[in-house]
């Protein structure tokens, strides 16, 4: 059953990762994820088939140490966007900041259940799988290389005349994403652990 709990999980993260993204575009002045049907937390205009189900799926059955996912891209305009510059960066951690909320929730949950009269080992459980993964997605959407979340706070913070980096970043965002995914997960490990034991109280 964990297999399928974790795909279920993951499509309620990514949805609601995806949905902030929406909200914080529409806040800001940009209609468009509104008029795509997107403001909503009905998976189903939201789910990636390969990135949401067969993926996560393959990687599970497979036993790989790598468990990743995501779902379509929620769509916005930054012409639209009142804040200038820093309006996709803003859109942009929108999202990280919904998967830390829930975080911050399920973890002060697992942390104070025996206050909380919280006993069963199933909802525990479950509830550190929910911790687990959306701090895996909240850090590694913030990792600064094009396309996750992160890219688009660095290049609002980086000077004008450093659009080199922005362009090549961008050019090469496939072999920087491939590399994160398969070669950096020694070094995203850590501070997922961290963030878990920081919040929840429990070490690994």
């Amino acid at each position: 059953m964990e297999p399928i709990f974790f795909i279920i999980i993951l499509i309620i993260s990514v949805v609601i990762h995806e949905v902030a993204h929406g909200y914080s575009a529409y806040a800001l002045g940009d209609p468009t994820a509104k008029h795509a049907g997107r403001l909503t937390l009905n998976p189903i205009p939201h789910i990636d088939i390969i990135g949401s189900i067969l993926v996560p799926a393959f990687l599970l059955l497979t036993g790989s140490s790598i468990l990743f996912g995501w779902a379509k891209p929620v769509p916005f305009n930054p012409y639209n966007l009142k804040a200038g510059k820093w309006g996709p960066a803003l859109v942009a951690i929108a999202g990280p900041a919904s998967n830390l909320i829930i975080v911050l929730v399920f973890g002060l949950v697992i942390r104070f259940s025996a206050v909380l009269n919280i006993a069963s080992t199933p909802f525990l459980e479950i509830s550190s799988m929910i911790v687990i993964l959306n701090i895996a997605l909240a850090v590694f959407n913030l990792i600064p290389i094009p396309p996750l979340d992160g890219s688009k706070i660095l290049f609002a913070l980086i000077p004008y005349k450093w659009h080199q980096v922005e362009e090549f970043l961008t050019r090469y965002q496939l072999v920087l994403v491939l590399f994160v995914i398969f070669f950096a997960i020694d070094i995203i490990s850590p501070v997922i652990t961290f963030i878990y034991s920081l919040i929840t109280g429990i070490g690994f």
